[in-house]
């Protein structure tokens, strides 16, 4: 039976964006938040800089760890969750780094055996930390931390092992709490990329997807075509089909509308569109929007997509895609959410030659414009597609626990 879905957003402060940590203040984070709960979200994911903690290898600030709760707490005042990602890491193509990673002390935090052990020592006391709230429910090891290679040099090898000896670090910190690993979506479809399919949907406790359609795809079709608007299932249709266990969640953990791939004009049509498919996939855990607030256009040197891409203006104006999204919010927790699998009958499957966790080469094969993808997005403009390797294409209880009825190979 399918999960209720989560709605929530990844809190971007209005007031100072993530230069706001330094000088943290609750009564701006009171009204952002503010901002949130009145659109029916239920979760944030927040992001607290990692070298502003941890300056030093062996020096963990309580004071940036305090406000990290207070931010919490905050949350809950308006009945919001709260996922803690641990490791920033990346921001907004910014990396945040300790100095005891740069400079002579260079090296790579993902093989560097000291590196290493100072980030266990980092994530095992922030998540015990944050494990004292009961609005937290989650952690992330970081920020799409496969952003942060090649400056950080790794392999597939060592790229595995340093996200499972983290992933067991914060679970014995925090066992009560998912613990969750995420990657942006070089991992799904560059055949080189050093972070592979096999690790997002084998580490941790579901599996979380990034849905930007900048990555090729709106060049496809536009701002509201049919490989536009379905991308995001796309993504939860391919972690749902690599994993092992048929029955993992798949968290579509960031999704937005930027600019100008999806114009400001096509915003609305586009969540609605984007929300309709994807809300529809019973893998599907959540959706958190990226991101909760606009980035003040005073501070500079960001890619000019980054500035607009919040629900509410920095001066707390509710945007039109932000009014659509929160009818759909509307919309689900009226009905119930019901969704495939859960009355709508059965659904079709198309067959993946290639095995995403056993053969990484051959990402390139489930890419944006690849055959694979041209087909699945083809069929999925009749209704809702699964996707199946090839390998379990004959299986008949897999198929069965994903409501798959029917089996089909590429036209």
């Amino acid at each position: 039976m399918p999960f209720p879905l989560r709605f929530g957003a990844n809190y971007v402060p209005a007031e100072g964006w993530f230069y706001s940590w330094l000088d943290f203040s609750a009564d701006a984070a009171r009204r952002d938040l503010a901002d949130l709960g009145g659109i029916g979200l239920d979760h944030i994911r927040i992001f607290p800089v990692w070298p502003w903690i941890q300056p030093n290898r062996a020096l963990i600030r309580q004071r940036g760890v305090d406000d990290v709760l207070a931010l919490i707490d905050i949350a809950a005042e308006f009945g919001l969750d709260v996922c803690v990602d641990l490791l920033q890491g990346h921001l907004s193509s910014f990396d945040f780094l300790p100095s005891w990673v740069l400079t002579w002390h260079r090296r790579s935090l993902f093989t560097d055996r000291d590196v290493r052990d100072g980030l266990a020592a980092y994530v095992d006391r922030l998540a015990r930390e944050v494990a004292t709230r009961d609005n937290v429910f989650a952690v992330t090891l970081g920020n799409e931390v496969d952003n942060l290679f090649p400056a950080n040099g790794t392999t597939p090898d060592a790229s595995s092992a340093w996200a499972a000896e983290l992933v067991e670090v914060a679970r014995a910190a925090a066992p009560r709490l998912l613990v969750l690993h995420s990657l942006y979506d070089a991992a799904w479809y560059d055949p080189g990329h050093p972070f592979h399919p096999a690790d997002t949907v084998g580490l941790g406790d579901l599996t979380t997807v990034h849905s930007w359609v900048f990555n090729g795809v709106s060049a496809l079709d536009g701002p509201l075509g049919p490989a536009t608007v379905s991308h995001a299932d796309y993504l939860v249709e391919l972690a749902a089909a690599t994993s092992a266990d048929p029955a993992r969640p798949v968290w579509l953990q960031e999704v937005g509308a930027p600019a100008p791939d999806v114009p400001a004009a096509d915003a609305p049509a586009f969540v609605r569109g984007m929300l309709d498919l994807v809300t529809a996939n019973p893998a599907l855990y959540g959706v958190t929007w990226w991101c909760s607030h606009d980035l003040d256009r005073s501070l500079a040197d960001f890619p000019e997509r980054e500035y607009d891409l919040g629900l509410f203006t920095v001066d707390h104006r509710i945007k039109p895609a932000t009014r659509e999204l929160a009818a759909v919010i509307a919309e689900h927790r009226r009905t119930g959410g019901a969704r495939q699998g859960d009355g709508l009958g059965r659904r079709p499957a198309l067959v993946c030659e290639a095995d995403l966790a056993a053969e990484p080469g051959r990402r390139g094969e489930v890419a944006p414009g690849s055959p694979f993808h041209a087909e699945w997005v083809r069929l999925r403009r009749s209704g809702p597609v699964a996707i199946v390797t090839k390998a379990r294409s004959a299986d008949t209880a897999h198929l069965e626990a994903r409501g798959i009825d029917t089996v089909l190979t590429q036209a």
